[in-house]
C-alpha cells in the first residue's frame, strides 16, 4: 500500500494527551465493575474467551439505543460500531453511538462493510464523508464477508477481491492516519484472505472453537466468539469479542493504534507512533 501520501498525524504526545482521558475513564470503570456480560448460547468450544482481559462488544443498528454508561460499568472495554456499507448507506444509530461511546469512556472505532458491486475509491470516500478521523478513536475496521442474501452477486477473482480490499484499507488508512483491522469469517477467510500476508491487525470470526482451529494459525488481535452475548446496557442480544492480550498491551494498543507485535516493524516505516 502507498504511504508517502499519508496525511501527516499530530505528534505522539499531543495524541496520547487527546486519548489518556478517554482510556483512563474506561480502566477506571472496568476496575469498578460489576460484571453483567454473559451468553445465551455459550459454546464449549470458545470457553477460554469469557476469562480473557479485554472484553468487547460490535454493534449496529440492530442493538437499538444502548446505555453505555451502563455498558461501561458492566466490564466492556471496547466497542466497534457499524458506520457505513458500500457507497451510500450509514447506520442510522451510527452517530448517536459515536458519541455516547466515547462520553461513557468506552474506546470505540468505525467499521465498514464492504460492497463487492461498488467500486472502491466510492467505498473509501463514502467512509471518510461519514465517519470523523477523531485521535481518541480505534483504527477502523474493513468487514470482510461474502452477503449471500444482497442483490449483488459478486463473479471477482481471488486477484480481484484482494486489489480491491487493498485499495479500500489504503484509503481508510489515509483518512484515518491508522493502520485498519481486518474482520472476517471462516468462509471469506478461506476463499480469498488464506496464505495472504497483510500487516493489518485481524479480528476472526469463530463461534464454535479457538481461532488457530479455523484459520490456519493466522494470528488474531481481536476474536468475536459468540454472537448471542448479553451485556449490561443492551437490550437483546450482542456480539461479544474479546483482545488478545493483557491490559498493558491493550493500553499500547489504544494509544499507538498499532497492534504492539508488529508496532516495531510498521513505525519504521511511519505508520505507528513510538510510545516514549
Amino acid at each position: 500500500m502507498p504511504h508517502a501520501a499519508a496525511p501527516r498525524r499530530p505528534g505522539f504526545f499531543t495524541l496520547a494527551k487527546a486519548m489518556l482521558p478517554v482510556l483512563a475513564l474506561g480502566l477506571l470503570l472496568s476496575a469498578c465493575a460489576r460484571y453483567y456480560s454473559g451468553d445465551n448460547d455459550p459454546h464449549p468450544g470458545v470457553a477460554r474467551a469469557h476469562s480473557m482481559p479485554v472484553q468487547g462488544i460490535d454493534v449496529s443498528r440492530h442493538q437499538g439505543v444502548i446505555d453505555w454508561p451502563a455498558v461501561a460499568r458492566g466490564g466492556i472495554r471496547f466497542a466497534y460500531i457499524k458506520a457505513t456499507d458500500g457507497g451510500d448507506h450509514l447506520d442510522p444509530m451510527f452517530r448517536t453511538n459515536w458519541e455516547r461511546s466515547r462520553a461513557a469512556g468506552i474506546p470505540r472505532g468505525a467499521y465498514h462493510f464492504i460492497y463487492w458491486c461498488r467500486p472502491a475509491s466510492e467505498q473509501v470516500a463514502w467512509f471518510a464523508q461519514n465517519v470523523p478521523a477523531d485521535p481518541d478513536a480505534l483504527p477502523p475496521v474493513l468487514d470482510l464477508e461474502w452477503n449471500h442474501q444482497s442483490s449483488c452477486k459478486p463473479d471477482l477473482t481471488r486477484d480481484e477481491a484482494l486489489a480491491m480490499i487493498r485499495e479500500i484499507l489504503a484509503g481508510m488508512e489515509r483518512h484515518t492516519g491508522k493502520v485498519p483491522v481486518i474482520y472476517t469469517d471462516i468462509t471469506f477467510h478461506r476463499d480469498i484472505l488464506a496464505g495472504e500476508p497483510f500487516d493489518n491487525p485481524m479480528w476472526l470470526r469463530s463461534v464454535a472453537a479457538e481461532p488457530h482451529e479455523r484459520y490456519e494459525n493466522r494470528a488474531y488481535a481481536f476474536w468475536q466468539f459468540t454472537q448471542t452475548g448479553v451485556v449490561s446496557g443492551i437490550k437483546g442480544e450482542v456480539d461479544r469479542n474479546v483482545f488478545y492480550g493483557s491490559p498493558e498491551e491493550w493500553a499500547q494498543f489504544f494509544l499507538t493504534g498499532c497492534d504492539p507485535r508488529t508496532f516495531y516493524a510498521l513505525a519504521a516505516q511511519g505508520r505507528c507512533r513510538a510510545i516514549k
